[in-house]
């Protein structure tokens, strides 16, 4: 093969080639799960007598969904009903109704998200275009913690993880959150809340196995320490079997993982509020070569203390860790620290006001590979950032405008601004109009800057050295209407200016640039409706069209072809009906249409979860997954690609 062939073929393969070689999990679990169910039976023993079991399993109604307090949009409680932004709360009982064993399963059925599984442990999870597995233009978030990742500007799925009977409510946002989020919260916002340690008292065990979750347990104690302070240890583990090709044979991709931790909640006073937190996980995914290993923790620390009803204050403080392990592509140990301050006051009778600041500072140690180098391959990063946002009351419970702007300094581009306008109309109590311009910036990971494949001369790819932030201008208009209790609706229409995108530029060696510019329209809807007390019914449908460009001088082939990884059309519908007896049947349809750059066919697939309270505290669920077919491409080319088969597994999950 010549020099210009061999340069041709990486090109062509190179947003596989960055998946393949930034991607695996691995670890076994042992002692670590060992030591956290012993201390929490070790602490029950103590307590036993003084805790009593919270109420988790909480059923709101249509009318309490629509007026739910959520947090991620501006920083601030407001009404889901009344936020000017695309926003999607995935409560507990949904993901308990669902069946979901993961968060990216959770997911699944939120307008203008897209949700693709690939194997065993790898997910494409994007909103509103650009799907991958290192899809870079969502920012996700963990109990106030970002999951990113400074080396693709994404999120390793895999690794994210909790015990999800702990989930209080998945706050899912399409369209930019960056005015208050900062860089890479671009198309989307994922904010994932836990549980206080005062709702999760007592004993919970779960449990189950199946064809495709081999077996899956978890055991969670909270208990309380003193009259206003409260905690709760956890360990959950699961095994999951391997994903197969596309003639039927076994892919040897199993994964399993290991996870541990802990909440404390304190409230000293009536005004003062502490949170303190950790998490610890390991996991393997066998491969033909060598297994893949990843491992990592996290502690977290929050003060809040309320001044008044509309004035409070903030400071949170995190360290995390992780690990991975590729075998013959690269080594990463990542650590970051965080710090965040952010003030909510008042400025006379019509403006309500939250400013912040924020340092934030990672160090990232890569161990190259003859396939693969990050140079330098050790790397520290500073990450400064400020925002301020005021919220004007034009007409009092009427008409309301939103402006702010973050600023961040990275090490890369130094200076980025990313301001946003947003309007909110009320014209009743059942109604919302909203519109919302714009800016934010996807700022340059080190595959874009430091990226050389292979790891030694002479290369065939290899970042930019000038590589710039991409930027996107985002339009959106919605409205949310609730014309009866059991009725609600909302739309919501966007239109994507992007500048800068990614290219992969011809060589020799090829190289990453900012060649693409592109456009994104569509629409999200949702209804639900209750037609019975014990019977909701819930339809989303998503319209995307996406385009990109060449800019001036790029000799792009293989990004540009970005705009057929995500489906032009999507829907489900979903019905979760109670029955007598304390029996539940819960049914979800979604239809996926195709993708041409991925050649993957459309599917449709259909969930069902029968469950039954048997009782109070016991209950049982029998689980199908994909029961249309045997086995079903979601994402990956064909050269790669691994196929979701149909599961069936049981579950049990008892409290007291």
């Amino acid at each position: 093969m010549t020099s210009g062939n061999r340069n041709s073929f990486l090109v062509a393969d190179a947003p596989d080639t960055v998946d393949r070689v930034v991607h695996g999990p691995h670890f076994a679990l042992g002692p670590a799960i060992a030591a956290v169910v012993l201390s929490a039976f070790s602490a029950f023993a103590q307590t036993i007598a003084s805790v009593q079991p919270a109420s988790e399993l909480k059923k709101l109604s249509l009318e309490e969904l629509f007026d739910m307090e959520v947090t991620s949009v501006s920083r601030k409680s407001e009404k889901l009903s009344e936020t000017a932004a695309a926003i999607h709360v995935v409560t507990g009982d949904d993901i308990r109704r669902s069946a979901a064993l993961s968060i990216p399963e959770a997911l699944r059925d939120v307008p203008g998200v897209e949700v693709a599984r690939l194997d065993s442990n790898r997910y494409a999870i994007t909103a509103r275009g650009f799907n991958g597995t290192v899809a870079n233009k969502l920012l996700v978030l963990m109990d106030g913690r970002t999951v990113y990742t400074p080396l693709f500007s994404g999120v390793f799925w895999d690794a994210q993880d909790t015990l999800m009977e702990d989930i209080s409510r998945i706050e899912v946002i399409r369209g930019p959150g960056a005015t208050v989020w900062g860089a890479n919260a671009v198309n989307g916002v994922i904010n994932i809340l836990s549980k206080s340690a005062e709702e999760t008292q007592g004993i919970l065990l779960t449990g189950g196995a199946g064809n495709e979750e081999q077996g899956f347990g978890g055991v969670r104690y909270g208990g309380r320490i003193a009259s206003n302070t409260y905690f709760r240890v956890y360990g959950k583990y699961f095994s999951r079997d391997e994903s197969v090709f596309a003639n039927g044979q076994d892919a040897g991709d199993r994964f399993q993982m290991g996870q541990g931790g802990f909440r404390i909640d304190s409230k000293p006073s009536t005004s003062n509020g502490f949170t303190l937190q950790g998490d610890f996980y390991g996991g393997t995914t066998e491969a033909v070569a060598a297994d893949v290993d990843i491992g990592g923790g996290n502690l977290l620390g929050r003060w809040t203390r309320t001044i008044s009803p509309d004035s409070d204050l903030r400071l949170q403080v995190y360290y995390d860790r992780t690990d991975r392990t590729l075998p013959a592509a690269f080594d990463e140990k990542l650590d970051t620290y965080d710090v965040d301050f952010q003030h909510r006051f008042p400025a006379g009778r019509r403006n309500d006001i939250v400013w912040g600041a924020a340092y934030r500072v990672t160090r990232d140690n890569v161990n190259n590979s003859p396939a693969l180098a990050f140079l330098p391959s050790p790397l520290t990063q500073n990450l400064y950032t400020g925002f301020a946002q005021d919220e004007i009351k034009l007409i009092e419970n009427r008409l309301h405008l939103t402006l702010g702007s973050k600023f961040e300094h990275n090490d890369y581009t130094g200076i980025e601004y990313q301001p946003s306008l947003r309007l909110t109309w009320t014209p009743t109590t059942a109604q919302t109009v909203w519109a919302a311009v714009s800016r934010a910036v996807r700022a340059p990971s080190r595959i874009d800057r430091d990226l050389f494949a292979p790891g030694a001369p002479p290369f065939f790819l290899k970042g930019g050295r000038d590589f710039d932030s991409e930027v996107l201008h985002a339009f959106e208009l919605g409205y949310k209407i609730e014309p009866r209790s059991d009725l609600t609706a909302s739309v919501a229409a966007f239109y994507n200016s992007y500048e800068k995108l990614r290219s992969v530029e011809a060589g020799p060696p090829a190289f990453l640039s900012n060649g693409l510019d592109g456009r994104a329209s569509g629409a999200e809807v949702e209804v639900s409706y209750q037609p019975l007390h014990g019977w909701r019914l819930s339809a989303g449908y998503t319209f995307i069209d996406l385009e990109l460009r060449l800019r001036p001088g790029s000799t792009d082939t293989t990004q540009v072809r970005q705009e057929g990884d995500s489906p032009r059309h999507s829907f489900f519908v979903r019905s979760w009906l109670d029955l007598p007896h304390e029996l539940e049947f819960d049914l979800t349809a979604r239809h996926i249409d195709d993708l041409p750059n991925q050649q993957v066919a459309e599917y449709t697939a259909v969930d069902m979860r029968i469950g039954w309270k048997a009782t109070k505290n016991l209950e049982l669920a029998v689980v199908g997954g994909n029961l249309l077919d045997s086995r079903h491409a979601e994402f990956g080319t064909p050269a790669s690609r691994r196929e979701i088969e149909r599961s069936v597994y049981g579950q049990i999950r008892c409290r007291f």
